[in-house]
């Protein structure tokens, strides 16, 4: 594409045959979009090679990132199998469009239905993960809608070579093409250009990428955002923590991957447990070669710790780097959490029930755990197939974002002539 005027013109040419597409979607059975999404896995699979080669062309030319980035980019032959079952996995799952989420009958006799329906054209703009390409555009079909996907320019071979396998699924169901639209160009002007809805024919827009990106969505945009700024996630050691068991969750939720927005970026410990809990767990971060950034309490224990700064408590670091402090009592971590998490994900690492029941009540996050890592923060791990992103908002959807948050719903009223006095 050259030109603004051009840009903008076949921007919009792709709008339109999404909102084509949508009305396609919204008619399909699930045998047609289950059929679509099997001959999709199956091309994955079939395209494994192209896919894995258009990948290393990526990672080649990747440069400036950091390795947790670099992580994220990467496609292996575990990786390219993970989404193709992911894909199966979907189709497997019930079909959310048509379910009846409530009825009830008038004193006048009019009988009125809640019922699920695809939302329409949904927007998807995100960096550097390639296998969202798949994951996002399974979960819409399923869930009858149309997808314009907008990956990040690091990532272009990748998802060209993805959403060829997808497009393959497609036409084996009699679909349309444009039910999975991919941006052909990585020019940033078309983002703005989907920003401002492509003259109403996005209904909403989903970013999933770093905070740059999610702010300048959510600040731009004329249509719906569906979006996490990010993952500032927190693991809060209590007092009555099984050490053992403190040690495998905090590891876990921090080292498993360290560029998933599920990683946890800071440890709170109770500050009556920091030499017997706290020096193994930050041994085993240290082993592992992660960053320690304590307050001074932890400086003073382990003095390999580097001093954290107030901006690190809420910083989403993505890198094998942790913020640790000591605190109080529950209340004193649930404090902290308010101040500078994001929403996101939060575990309790404890023996004490009561204690477990009140922090998984009092806090206002997406997702919060007892006596778990907080990289299950998954829509797979959740049973959900596969995630489009994790929702910290509070409308329409929190956490794991799956078919079933990917459905609006209309009104269905029956009556037998009643009109209205």
């Amino acid at each position: 594409m050259t030109g603004s005027s051009t840009l903008s013109d076949e921007m919009l040419a792709l709008g339109r045959s999404a909102k084509g597409a949508a009305r396609t979607m919204r008619e399909a059975s699930t045998d047609t979009k289950n059929k679509a999404l099997r001959a999709a896995a199956a091309a994955i699979r079939a395209r494994a090679n192209e896919i894995a080669a258009a990948n290393a062309k990526d990672m080649s030319t990747a440069t400036g990132l950091t390795p947790a980035l670099r992580d994220r980019l990467m496609l292996d032959t575990k990786r390219i199998e993970a989404m193709a079952k992911g894909v199966e996995d979907v189709a497997q799952l019930p079909d959310p469009v048509g379910r009846e989420l409530a009825r009830w009958t008038m004193p006048n006799g009019l009988d009125i239905a809640r019922i699920a329906t695809p939302i329409g054209v949904i927007a998807m703009i995100y960096e550097s993960r390639p296998n969202v390409t798949a994951d996002a555009a399974a979960l819409a079909l399923k869930a009858g809608n149309v997808t314009i996907l907008r990956g990040g320019s690091e990532a272009a071979h990748s998802i060209a070579a993805i959403h060829a396998a997808m497009t393959q699924g497609l036409r084996a169901a009699g679909l349309p093409d444009a039910a999975i639209s991919l941006v052909p160009t990585t020019d940033r002007a078309a983002v703005g250009l989907m920003l401002s809805g492509l003259e109403g024919t996005i209904d909403l827009i989903i970013p999933r990428g770093g905070k740059q990106l999610t702010s300048r969505v959510m600040a731009e945009a004329r249509v719906p955002v569906l979006a996490h700024l990010e993952g500032v996630c927190h693991v809060y050691v209590h007092e009555k923590a099984n050490l053992a068991t403190a040690r495998d969750i905090v590891l876990n939720s921090k080292m498993r991957r360290t560029g998933v927005c599920g990683a946890a970026e800071t440890l709170l410990l109770d500050r009556n447990i920091v030499s017997s809990h706290g020096i193994p767990i930050l041994k085993d971060l240290a082993e592992a070669g992660c960053e320690i950034r304590g307050d001074d309490a932890i400086r003073a224990t382990f003095p390999k710790a580097l001093r954290a700064t107030e901006s690190d408590w809420s910083t989403e670091f993505l890198d094998a780097i942790i913020s640790v402090k000591t605190v109080d009592d529950v209340d004193d971590a649930v404090r902290h959490i308010e101040r500078y998490g994001s929403h996101h994900t939060e575990s309790i690492v404890t023996s004490d029930q009561k204690v477990a029941e009140y922090f998984l009540a009092v806090l206002d996050s997406a997702i919060v755990l007892w006596n778990a890592s907080t990289q299950f923060a998954d829509g797979a791990e959740f049973g959900m197939g596969a995630e489009i992103g994790i929702g910290t908002g509070k409308l329409h959807a929190r956490g794991p974002v799956g078919v079933e948050q990917l459905t609006t719903f209309k009104y269905v009223v029956r009556g037998t002539g009643q009109v209205r006095p």
